[in-house]
């Protein structure tokens, strides 16, 4: 399996004080964590209005969750690290994302503050389209009727995103929605269908205890490359890994979890390349999840965890080959 990039440029903006000649454009403005289904709604809609008043589409976004200002050992269990964000959003058509940094003196402006002293002042949005349901600004206060209003007073067109509805889901699509359903059950299908794209993990390949390898499974064990990234539930999954810059996916099986039938405490992620050969060590691997085979047991003996392993195996390449 190859992964296929679209060749769109895309700019990114991290300095505002900096851009003293921006062009006039379309912008709206969210964490768009995930990047799901509908977040792309918002997005295409964005893109569809800046077309047809000929300006540029842009997406502003935040450097950190908002959370983590006050608390800065909160995690937020994020979908999307800003360089998967930034690539996703690239390959929409997005011409800018301006990420911002999350700072006292941003959350402190209220939503017209915000709106005349960044909006327009900085990034000259001259058209802004709010989510169905976005609020923003100090408190979260204010809706889409203030937004409008203050729009009229600084010449700003402002718009409100169309209604998300997705009939082919049980429940919203919204970012919390996919946590739950990775954290809590690992189930990667369906986050798959909500972020239309399967859910990914990167990480750096780390000695592990050579578990794997006593039991003929040597395993790559991986250390998260952003501390803030979602870790799916424990068990085993069919996932395809790719390799440093390599576009190449190779299939394989990976077990996150305690390693319960050695006694173990700490929680570890491990990927089985399968038929591969090579050193790993220090390398970074992409992760794709694709589907969980199975959850995490203790077994009664080191030769039945082979065994059940050689049968998750089976099952994996199956699904994957």
């Amino acid at each position: 399996m190859e992964i296929k990039y679209l060749c769109t440029p895309m700019e990114i903006i991290r300095n505002i004080d900096k851009r003293e000649t921006a062009p006039l454009c379309a912008a709206t403005i969210g964490m768009f964590d995930g990047v799901h289904a509908g977040h792309r709604q918002v997005i295409k809609h964005l893109i569809s209005e800046a077309k047809t008043s000929h300006l540029p589409a842009m997406v502003i976004t935040f450097d950190r969750h908002p959370r983590q200002l006050f608390d800065p050992s909160f995690c937020p269990q994020l979908l999307t690290s800003l360089q998967e964000k930034a690539h996703e959003m690239e390959q929409l058509g997005v011409d800018y994302l301006t990420v911002l940094p999350f700072t006292k003196e941003i959350a402190s402006l209220s939503a017209r503050d915000f709106m005349a002293q960044i909006l327009k002042e900085r990034l000259n949005v001259g058209l802004l389209l709010v989510g169905y349901d976005n609020r923003f600004g100090h408190g979260r206060t204010e809706g889409y009727d203030d937004y409008k209003c203050y729009g009229d007073e600084l010449g700003m067109k402002v718009y409100r995103g169309i209604e998300l509805a997705f009939k082919e889901y049980q429940f919203p699509v919204c970012s919390s929605s996919i946590r739950r359903l990775l954290a809590d059950e690992g189930d990667v299908e369906t986050a798959a269908t909500m972020l239309q794209r399967p859910y990914t993990l990167t990480g750096k390949v780390i000695t592990g205890e050579h578990i794997g390898h006593q039991l003929g499974f040597p395993t790559a064990n991986l250390l998260p490359t952003d501390s803030n990234k979602l870790i799916p539930a424990s068990g085993v999954y069919a996932v395809w890994v790719g390799i440093g810059t390599s576009r190449r996916l190779l299939p394989a099986m990976m077990n996150i979890g305690t390693r319960p039938t050695f006694d173990g405490r700490s929680r570890t992620l491990e990927v089985n390349i399968f038929d591969f050969e090579g050193d790993l060590y220090g390398q970074t691997l992409s992760i794709a999840f694709i589907s969980r085979i199975r959850g995490e047991r203790k077994f009664e003996s080191p030769e039945a965890l082979t065994a059940q392993l050689k049968e998750d195996q089976a099952q994996i390449k199956s699904l994957l080959l």
